[in-house]
Parts: C-alpha cells; sequence; structure tokens
C-alpha cells in the first residue's frame, strides 16, 4: 500500500516512518524538534511532541500510534491515549503524546525514535437493534463482568 506523505519544513532530513526490522509490524516515528532542543518529561509529565509528518490514509484505513516497547520498560515513557487514532481524513500534523510514568526525568531530542505507527484496516460495520439481551446469545463468559474471567 503506498500512502502519500508531506515532511512538513521542521522535519527535514529525518527518515520517514520505517520499520527497524523487515519484520515489525510498526513503523517508528521520530521527534521533529528543531536542533539542539531537548523536551524533558519529569515524571508525571505528558507533552505532544510533533512529527513533522501529514499524511493521507487510505479510506477504510486508520493509523495507530503505538508506545515503543523499550521506552516503557526502561523509562517508563509510553503513549498516553495508546493507541493513538490517525483518521482517514485527518490532515494535519501527526503529534505523539507522550507521558513519563518513570521515576526519572527522561530527555527527547530531534530525530529520536518515540512511537511507532501501524496501518490498520477500519471494517463498515451497522448497527442491528434487538428487542432483548437473550437474543445476543450465550457465551462461556456470560454476564460476567470487568475481571469475571480471573487472574
Amino acid at each position: 500500500m503506498k500512502i502519500n506523505i508531506y515532511q512538513l519544513p521542521h522535519a527535514m532530513g529525518l527518515p520517514l516512518p520505517d520499520r527497524a526490522t523487515p519484520n515489525s509490524a510498526g513503523m517508528d516515528l521520530r521527534a521533529a524538534l528543531p536542533e539542539g532542543e531537548l523536551v524533558v518529561l519529569l515524571p508525571g509529565d505528558r507533552f505532544l511532541i510533533p512529527t513533522g509528518i501529514v499524511m493521507a490514509i487510505p479510506e477504510g484505513y486508520e493509523g495507530q500510534v503505538r508506545p515503543r516497547s523499550g521506552l516503557a520498560l526502561k523509562h517508563g515513557v509510553t503513549v498516553l491515549n495508546s493507541p493513538g487514532t490517525i483518521d482517514a481524513d485527518y490532515r494535519n500534523e501527526v503529534g505523539v503524546l507522550l507521558v513519563n510514568h518513570g521515576q526519572a526525568p527522561f530527555e527527547i531530542k530531534r530525530g529520536d525514535r518515540i512511537a511507532q505507527l501501524l496501518i490498520a484496516p477500519v471494517p463498515e460495520c451497522s448497527w442491528s437493534r434487538v428487542k432483548s439481551a437473550d437474543k445476543l446469545g450465550n457465551t462461556r463468559r456470560g454476564l460476567g463482568g470487568y475481571g469475571s474471567t480471573g487472574v
């Protein structure tokens, strides 16, 4: 699938989203901060990091912005609204809302890989109203709510 992408002036020189390995599911998104500028996320802080890219995701698809597992494990830094959704009709700069759940300040500089992007299909669906919950069918879980399947 080819997706049209535009790099804003503040992202020039940075790579487009790319896979770290041939079998990586996600493409790395990079911080498009000015050269020499740092964003320091103190524990508990959140910040919208610019990526400097605008894209035209095809109709019927979405972009999913997900955390990088290494940042989460090593530093407690993750995507706050994970996964973030980029709708097919969105045509503004992609930003990544990072939060520091760790115990130490975390520095972000130009070109740092801050999140990953997956392009995923969004199926068309419609609702079919039924007259009672009995019409939904039984499952092993039944009416069990949160936590009802155990640990």
